[in-house]
């Protein structure tokens, strides 16, 4: 087991598609951790909704071991011996690697990692420059007090633009252009003086060798036949394969069945020594067993909880229903099994009268709820209806009680709410100058109240803007990059509450309310929401067997409303010939029986409706 002090722990951090997984498989190439012969691309991504999207979802750690060049004079290591003051023989170092998502919804998951890490290398497309997601993380590897080491990527491709890429880092660090390394994720240029400069500049970790155990849980997993797999850094003391272990959070005790490391596989090595990263096996199968941020350390000899992590806030939230409901214990067990290996997913169980049991669950973006949605149906084969997603209300009733509301069917009425308050985002905005006008406009359709605005590097502004976090969730990031060419880019942090201008739009079909169908609307816009909700229902909605009306209701009155016509049948076709007032009481008969099941029929929606009410038209 090598010593504590060449172990060199760090994280690649970026905004999303820099080339973090790919610069990773060059440094897993290069330390020959992976054979040449089974590399793959992304290989530290292990999900297959991963590889066909291209981004990193999940954190995953992997260790390496590089041997330093001989004579190099970095300050770790052992010198075995000496000739004329030059080193002969240098330990190797073992560098554990966390490779962070890109994506601002997984924020989250790069905070963790840094928690166990004392260095990162802050990564920036030569072809793109500094973007806004990389202020974002630059700010927590600062706020984490990590060491960080400035590179630039994709310097190969023809549409770099080395000079300005480093500038811009320079002026952002406030670093010497000689501190910036470029690299090539592809061809690995650049990657021997990358480790080089890993090895001299992040610090080993910081053990003191006589306290108990103490490892951090920054993430889990979750096996069918072993139960959960949490992965730590050991902080201090050491943690051996069969020890009697106990969670200082949850209070749960278990035996550490295997211990290991990841390589990137996991490797068993039955003991973690102080400032390692790796993994054990708990056996526990229960939800809610671990949780990361939680402290581990040995039953008899406990020592205090380290200081962990802050609870992930949800930012949206959507119901997700079985389409059959008998489906609906298969689904919680889905949920349960996938919250194991997602720490930010939350969710509790509801009803709707329209469509059955479900859960309404809270997600940190967007993009969180497709993944969670689209996981649910390729690893556990659920067939799920996702409601129209919706962010969190405070709401001030008149008689002084607040409410925190985060489903438009829980919505007071009108008459009962005094003010309503809603969360504002503070975002920043990374652009070419000559997409300002149009990026302008797109903010005043948003609501957005724009601040400070600064020249960043020598063809970029940055623009800081405060906007409601409904309006941010209202497609804007697609907007933004349909307006700018793709060239702008986007981070956001939660603000504060503020009072909101905002009204429930109900839609009712048959005179009847359809819950699930409920949207909270900025008032300005009720209308054309209104317009545009009926008329999609319109053309999704089968005809029935009488006439009905779909109508659009806020704030006490019709605002938008359609007419379905009923299916006809011609009752007089069996007739030939014949006196015509056989056919005429026919169709008097038939008059009757609409009459009688339009004022007592009801509208059943297919689940199919649902579905397509739920996704952008096309």
């Amino acid at each position: 087991m090598s010593s504590f002090k060449n172990i060199r722990n760090f994280s690649i951090i970026a905004h999303i598609d820099h080339g973090k997984s790919t610069l990773a498989d060059r440094l897993l190439e290069a330390t020959g951790t992976i054979e040449k012969r089974k590399m793959k691309e992304q290989v530290l991504d292990q999900m297959d909704l991963e590889r066909e999207r291209g981004i990193t979802i999940k954190m995953q750690p992997v260790r390496m071991v590089y041997h330093p060049h001989r004579g190099s004079d970095a300050s770790f290591g052992v010198k075995s011996a000496t000739v004329s003051g030059r080193i002969n023989e240098v330990e190797p170092c073992v560098l554990n690697l966390i490779d962070t998502p890109g994506h601002i919804d997984f924020s989250y998951e790069v905070s963790r990692a840094m928690q166990a890490v004392e260095g990162a290398i802050l990564l920036v497309d030569s072809t793109q420059g500094v973007q806004a997601q990389t202020l974002s993380v630059l700010r927590m590897a600062r706020e984490a007090k990590l060491t960080i080491i400035p590179v630039m990527n994709k310097i190969d491709l023809p549409l770099a633009q080395i000079k300005e890429s480093r500038d811009q880092i320079v002026q952002l660090l406030g670093c010497s252009p000689d501190d910036v390394l470029a690299t090539s994720g592809k061809t690995g240029e650049g990657i021997p003086e990358l480790l080089e400069r890993i090895v001299v500049e992040v610090p080993a970790p910081t053990v003191s060798l006589t306290l108990n155990l103490q490892a951090l849980v920054f993430d889990f997993a979750y096996d069918t036949h072993r139960g959960m797999i949490v992965f730590v850094r050991i902080v201090e003391g050491k943690l051996e394969e069969g020890a009697e272990l106990l969670f200082l959070g949850a209070k749960d005790s278990f035996n550490a069945l295997e211990v290991g490391i990841f390589a990137p596989e996991k490797r068993r090595t039955r003991i973690l020594q102080a400032g390692e990263i790796g993994y054990v096996v708990t056996g526990l199968k229960r939800a809610g067993a671990a949780r990361v941020g939680d402290t581990i350390t040995t039953k008899n000899k406990q020592a205090s909880p380290l200081p962990g992590y802050s609870e992930p806030t949800p930012m949206v939230w959507a119901s997700l229903y079985p389409e059959e409901q008998d489906d609906f214990g298969d689904l919680r067990q889905s949920l349960e099994r996938l919250k194991l290996s997602d720490a930010a997913l939350s969710y509790e169980e509801e009803a709707s009268g329209a469509i059955g049991r479900g859960f309404r669950c809270g997600f940190l973006g967007m993009l969180h709820l497709e993944i969670v949605s689209a996981r649910l149906e390729r690893e556990f084969k659920m067939r799920l209806i996702v409601t129209a997603p919706t962010i969190c209300y405070e709401i001030e009733l008149v008689d002084g009680r607040r409410e925190k509301i985060y489903a438009a069917t829980l919505f007071p009425e009108e008459s009962r709410i005094a003010r309503v308050y809603e969360s504002w985002v503070r975002a920043t905005i990374i652009t070419p100058p000559e997409f300002m006008g149009a990026i302008l406009h797109l903010l005043y359709e948003h609501e957005a109240v724009v601040g400070a605005t600064s020249l960043f590097g020598d063809n970029r502004t940055s623009l800081t803007v405060e906007m409601p976090l409904r309006e941010l969730m209202r497609n804007f990031f697609d907007e933004l990059k349909s307006v700018s060419s793709g060239y702008a880019s986007l981070s956001y942090e939660i603000t504060d509450m503020r009072q909101a201008d905002v009204a429930l739009m109900e839609v009712l079909v048959a005179d009847e309310v359809v819950g699930a169908f409920a949207k909270i609307v900025a008032r300005r816009r009720i209308r054309e929401e209104a317009e545009a909700t009926v008329e999609r229902l319109r053309e999704v909605l089968p005809r029935q067997m009488f006439d009905f009306k779909i109508q659009a209701r806020a704030q006490g009155r019709i605002i938008a409303s359609r007419s379905m016509s009923g299916m006809k049948k011609d009752v007089t076709d069996y007739l030939y010939g014949g006196d015509i007032t056989r056919k005429m009481k026919l169709r008097e008969k038939q008059k009757k029986g609409k009459k009688r099941m339009k004022a007592r029929g009801r509208v059943e929606i297919p689940h199919e409706v649902f579905l397509k009410m739920m996704k952008p038209k096309d």
